[in-house]
């Protein structure tokens, strides 16, 4: 089985019970990867636990039988397991007789059901029924209560850039405008309090899948706390991994001016990202990951709901065509052709992710994971809608930022403080074109990015003039980077039409 057919199938994983599951999954999942610096630390060889003489046993070859899955069977023969005497009779035996027990009534109606959840596995319907949250009161995904906590995952999508912070922003640009953060007022409202719910906001702006993934510096999946309360979590995840940004600098920005590169290189360079395996596969064991960490099999109800991306224009009109977003002076125009690229990329991704989501599920006898497109939400909301101007900072209707353009965040929800006003001092490393690529590049954050970008353009000529003279603050100041990062990122409207997506879709669940 190779790792372009996905990962093992789930439903063996069914058969197991908790702790050799997840080291066999996990060790699986490691060798289909061939992820060898990641191995020893998922299957240590001075463990018990990574010899799978330990892991299956005859039990748990029963089971697999009764599940009649031949794939099943032959994956976990091919893939170098040493069962002992004993498994191989029961292998034998699994193989010649599986056709016919796939026959047996008997088979047919069997239930197998895991002892620690005593929800119904296998091929029968789920011993419990989920029922989807609403906003008020959010209900209980077929738990035994009110839900009492939830997680976000992800980028900046979900961290909600620029939509506003009580306080000092944090490096993760967290905005208190985000579809986390109303779905998290919404859940304290319906249990009675701000303390009566617990909320893990983990989406951290510039977040890639490697973000997410386990074992990394600034693991996401480590930094869940699984002692806290979780009955579902958020992911959005994606636009990083694919090259967004690099699309946006070339193709519409060009913070660095001429040395920004071509936009058909660009665009290229995000096609073969999007078309290749590999973000695929990170993203089946980001999901994965999340899964586990909450405990998935001691909570039936546990969903994780993942959300896509909105296309960016409007690509019919061509009153655009003239118009432009470009720092600089005589910047690219906003042709058709360039929009339908673009919004063409944003349906791939989320095609991409619909597909993982599905493949995921597949594995599972109940699905666990749903995914979220929103983008239509987004119609008669996008950038070059009919007889707009554009860039017009003046349009609440329009539900992406634009640089330095305000929230939209309706009267009585704007938060205490919009800190993408704040300045920083041309001494700032942000802005100091020798050094400040490195650290922007690493953190992936698209507002650091244009800083330094437009900082190395400035050196480089400093006969450039900005298109906008408020895009660089007088007297050698210079914005956050939340003013330049959360372009094309949807505002506090936005948000709200994704949180009630959100919504739709769980409602759909009952």
């Amino acid at each position: 089985m190779s790792s372009k057919e996905g990962l093992l199938p789930m439903r063996v994983t069914e058969t197991l019970d908790s702790g050799r599951k997840r080291y066999f999954y996990a060790c699986v999942t490691a060798l289909l990867f061939a992820l060898p610096n990641r191995f020893p630390a998922i299957c240590p060889l001075d463990d018990d636990r990574s010899h799978w003489r330990g892991i299956i046993t005859v039990t748990d070859w029963l089971g697999i039988l009764a599940s009649r899955d031949t794939q099943v069977v032959a994956a976990i023969i091919g893939i170098g397991l040493k069962p002992g005497f004993a498994m191989r009779l029961v292998a034998i035996f699994t193989l010649v007789t599986l056709s016919g027990v796939a026959s047996s009534s008997t088979f047919k109606q069997r239930r197998l059901v895991a002892p620690e959840t005593q929800h119904v596995i296998g091929n029968s319907v789920s011993g419990y029924h989920r029922r989807p949250p609403f906003p008020a009161p959010i209900s209980s995904f077929g738990g035994t209560g009110p839900l009492t906590g939830f997680v976000a995952f992800g980028d900046s999508y979900s961290a909600g850039i620029g939509t506003g912070v009580d306080g000092k922003e944090d490096d993760c640009r967290r905005g208190l405008g985000s579809h986390a953060e109303l779905i998290a007022a919404d859940l304290r409202a319906s249990q009675g309090g701000r303390n009566s719910t617990a909320f893990q906001f983990l989406s951290c702006t510039g977040a890639t899948t490697r973000e997410v993934l386990s074992g990394g510096d600034n693991s996401q999946v480590d930094a869940f706390n699984a002692s806290l309360p979780a009955d579902f979590a958020l992911l959005s995840i994606g636009g990083n991994d694919l090259g967004f940004f690099d699309v946006m600098n070339a193709c519409v920005f060009r913070f660095y001016n001429f040395y920004s590169g071509t936009c058909k290189t660009a665009l290229a360079n995000a096609k073969a990202q999007i078309e290749s395996d590999e973000f695929d596969q990170r993203l089946q064991i980001v999901i994965t990951e999340i899964l586990d960490k909450a405990r998935w099999e001691k909570k039936p109800w546990f969903l994780l709901t993942v959300t896509g991306y909105a296309r960016f224009f409007n690509d019919v009109t061509d009153e655009c065509d003239d118009m432009s977003f470009g720092i600089w002076w005589n910047g690219p125009k906003l042709k058709k052709d360039l929009r339908m690229k673009m919004n063409a990329m944003v349906l791939t991704v989320n095609a991409k992710i619909r597909k993982t989501v599905e493949l995921v599920n597949s594995r599972f006898t109940k699905d666990k994971v749903i995914f979220v497109d929103y983008d239509r939400e987004f119609d008669g909301h996008r950038f070059c809608e009919e007889g707009v101007q554009e860039p017009d900072y003046g349009r609440t209707d329009t539900w992406f930022f634009l640089v330095g353009g305000p929230d939209n965040a309706r009267n009585g929800t704007r938060p205490k403080r919009v800190s993408d006003r704040a300045t920083l001092d041309s001494s700032s490393p942000l802005v100091d074109p020798s050094s400040c690529l490195e650290s922007a590049q690493r953190s992936g954050d698209w507002g650091m990015l244009a800083l330094c970008y437009i900082a190395m353009a400035k050196q480089r000529d400093p006969s450039l003039q900005l298109a906008r003279g408020d895009d660089v603050v007088e007297n050698s100041m210079w914005y956050v980077p939340t003013y330049y990062g959360k372009t094309f990122h949807p505002r506090s409207l936005g948000h709200e039409a994704i949180k009630n997506k959100v919504y739709e879709a769980w409602r759909a669940l009952d």
